[in-house]
């Protein structure tokens, strides 16, 4: 399949982003966190920003919504998603002992029984890999489902602190603390506007960022939608991000940007 970005496709017509009405808001956090780059490398890279994909995985995990089975809950007709890194965005390197889950590398556990579970036959050698991984990140999202039903359903499980499934913020091993902030009215801002300054990461890359001496700028493309298929899942299209590292804002000119409380966001 081709590799297409979110930007292209809305440039073709095939996807619009949605300004809502309204959104719950909720801050996402750990003192650890990996959401793997799609691309390979010795060192097992994570995106600096929280993919839109892992947060409807993590929101789905909250409904207890299976495996392939949101997709379209958090599809591009169906959903708005705006995220603010509210901590500096630091890395390490950690090495991780691991072995291997390729399919001649499984054993099976009650093998003659009626069921039959594969694992990774422990007496195998761990394989040495380095993890880049985010300390302490932290994400203020704001999330709209059309699905009425679903945004309430969220709404309440978040206002509660329940979670059919433990969150995590990419890896299973690197839990996840959610705050609840609440069901906020969301007010578009005059697209005419020349200069705004921008809380959250800003879809489009640079196109629309003003540069300046006080705010640092870095960039990346992540998965933004997926479809499942006959494999599992796939990828059907990516975002590219504009975003301060440092957790601080960016000017950006022309943008679909609104305002959600006391802050400026743009949805994608």
């Amino acid at each position: 399949m081709t590799r297409q970005s979110l930007d292209e496709s809305v440039s073709e017509g095939s996807t619009e982003r949605i300004v809502p009405e309204r959104c719950l808001s909720l801050t996402v956090r750990g003192p650890w966190g990996h959401f793997r780059r799609v691309e390979g490398n010795i060192v097992k890279q994570t995106y600096r920003i929280i993919p839109r994909t892992t947060i409807a995985g993590l929101l789905a995990a909250v409904l207890g919504i299976g495996r392939d089975e949101y997709y379209d809950l958090f599809g591009p007709d169906a959903s708005a998603v705006a995220i603010e890194p509210v901590r500096e965005l630091r890395t390490v390197n950690m090495p991780m002992n691991t072995l291997s889950t390729a399919a001649g590398d499984l054993t099976s556990l009650n093998g003659r029984g009626k069921i039959s579970i594969k694992l990774p036959d422990p007496t195998n050698l761990r394989q040495q890999h380095n993890y880049e991984v985010l300390v302490e990140p932290a994400y203020r999202i704001d999330v709209w489902l059309s699905d009425a039903d679903r945004f309430e359903e969220l709404a309440s499980m978040l206002e509660a602190g329940k979670s059919h499934y433990v969150p995590s913020l990419g890896l299973s091993e690197h839990l996840a603390d959610i705050e609840f902030h609440g069901v906020f009215d969301i007010e578009p801002i005059d697209e005419g506007a020349e200069r705004v300054e921008i809380d959250s990461a800003v879809p489009g890359g640079f196109d629309d960022v003003i540069m300046d001496a006080g705010h640092r700028c870095q960039i990346e493309e992540s998965p933004a939608f997926m479809t499942a298929d006959q494999g599992g899942r796939t990828t059907t299209a990516f975002t590219t991000y504009a975003y301060n590292p440092d957790a601080g804002p960016l000017t950006v000119s022309g943008a679909d940007a609104a305002r959600v409380g006391d802050r400026t966001v743009v949805f994608v």
